[in-house]
């Protein structure tokens, strides 16, 4: 007989919102939520319990969010201080299993299939996660929710069902919890494939067990398949562990006010070309395609994509590329951009040595990225960067130029919130060894508790 896995899910409850009460503890107990948006009064991006029981929800505006709860708090984001609580989070998760798998800034999974034999023959499961949650309460004060069951999709139900707390669907019990819950809760379950699971009479995971699995997997192929055996409860998967190339990479960005210069607007665009191709390069990517989005004060937009015919990594062409989509885009426009959108996707490998004395201009370009990000790093200030590339130097001048003493062109917008956890490519389970040490360690001790050894 196979081994059951058993796979924990830890989820930050309204983590925006539940930073921000850790940072400012007078927070506590008021109704808040964070605002996006050029001044941080755009729209709602999180709000907390408290919030959310006036009718608070992600999505809404700003005002509409003070007209429904009028004592409530509005904050403004704190992005990097998000990922530092979040770093502080993992760090801690990754003292109780030896496969840690991070898949957003607020919530990850970890394997504790193997815990019976070392650790929960001192306790139970509940007492256990429930110790985690506490010390993730008492050493960052955000709180967490979990859920364990045989598979990452389960367990992550799991915590959605138990929210705030806790809950455990022990072996066995998968199918009677799934029975009446919507298929549309399963992660990878869109629109269509809901649309079309409804045609077969299959709302419920309930529904889905009734029908014969021939007919799933004839609709649906081998996720057919996967979703019958799931809806019974069979589905025992492993957690896995996988370092992949991103297949995208984008910013979004709303401009501090309207912003009527097209050609400020078009430096600005290249400068953020400029900085996400080098990002690319840095990871050992290229780009097949670009698209450009520019919305105007009205929220209407133009756009326009491109496709290389070959991946490209050198701004020289990229950036002469997206300035004809520019001036193409805004040849007969009139309105002021608020927003601007760049997107590169269709990435593969871009395999090269960095060396400045490189043969090829990958290798040189990547260098330099390299060395020009290391500089950045280690010497740069908020306010005045190490090194700064012609279009960045651009922007300071025109809004040196400008009678508003604010930068008109934003700070650095906001694009991807979750950073590799470990900061580097190297193999995150290359200290399994020491991990299991620890863990032995603990069995040994009297009760559960868990700490560095």
């Amino acid at each position: 007989m196979s081994q059951i896995n058993r796979i924990l899910h830890m989820d930050g409850d309204s983590f925006f919102a539940s930073c921000e009460i850790a940072l400012d503890r007078k927070l506590e107990g008021r109704p808040l939520w964070v605002g996006g948006g050029r001044r941080g009064d755009g729209i709602v991006i999180a709000a907390n319990r408290l919030a959310k029981k006036f009718g608070v929800v992600t999505g809404m505006a700003c005002f509409e969010a003070q007209r429904l709860c009028p004592r409530g708090v509005l904050c403004r984001p704190h992005y990097e201080e998000y990922r530092r609580l979040s770093h502080e989070m993992f760090r801690i998760l990754e003292e109780y299993s030896p496969t840690l798998v991070p898949v957003s800034i607020d919530e990850g999974f970890l394997d504790f299939t193997s815990m019976d034999a070392h650790v929960w023959r001192h306790t139970t499961p509940r007492d256990y996660v429930e110790a985690i949650r506490a010390r993730i309460r008492r050493e960052t004060q955000l709180p967490v929710s979990g859920g364990l069951a045989n598979s990452a999709k389960l367990a992550k139900l799991a915590t959605d069902a138990g929210k705030p707390g806790f809950l455990e669907i022990r072996p066995g019990e998968e199918k009677e919890f799934l029975r009446d819950r919507p298929v549309r809760e399963l992660s990878g379950i869109a629109r269509n494939r809901e649309r079309a699971l409804s045609a077969l009479g299959a709302r419920t995971f309930g529904d889905v067990a009734r029908l014969p699995s021939l007919l799933l997997r004839q609709q649906f192929g081998i996720w057919g398949q996967q979703l019958w055996l799931f809806a019974h409860g069979r589905w025992n998967e492993p957690l896995l562990l996988e370092v992949k190339d991103r297949t995208t990479i984008s910013s979004s960005t709303t401009l501090p006010y309207d912003e009527p210069d097209y050609e400020a607007a078009l430096t600005f665009t290249l400068s953020e070309a400029t900085r996400l191709v080098g990002q690319l390069r840095r990871e050992h990517l290229q780009a097949r395609e670009l698209g450009l989005t520019i919305r105007f004060h009205d929220f209407t937009e133009t756009g326009a994509q491109q496709r290389f015919q070959h991946p490209q990594f050198l701004n020289s062409v990229i950036n002469g590329v997206l300035e004809q989509l520019f001036r193409g885009l805004l040849s007969r426009a009139f309105k002021p951009v608020r927003q601007i959108r760049l997107a590169f996707w269709n990435l593969t490998r871009l395999d090269t040595q960095p060396t400045l004395w490189g043969k090829t201009h990958a290798e040189r370009w990547g260098a330099l990225d390299a060395a020009m990000h290391g500089l950045n790093t280690q010497f740069a200030r908020p306010d005045k960067p190490a090194l700064m590339t012609g279009a960045q130097l651009a922007l300071r001048a025109l809004d040196e130029a400008h009678k508003h003493p604010k930068v008109k062109c934003p700070f650095v917008p906001q694009r991807e919130m979750v950073k590799k956890l470990w900061g580097t490519d190297a193999d995150p389970l290359a200290h399994k060894g020491e991990w299991e040490k620890r863990l032995a360690q603990v069995s040994r001790q009297s009760g559960f508790g868990h700490g560095p050894a």
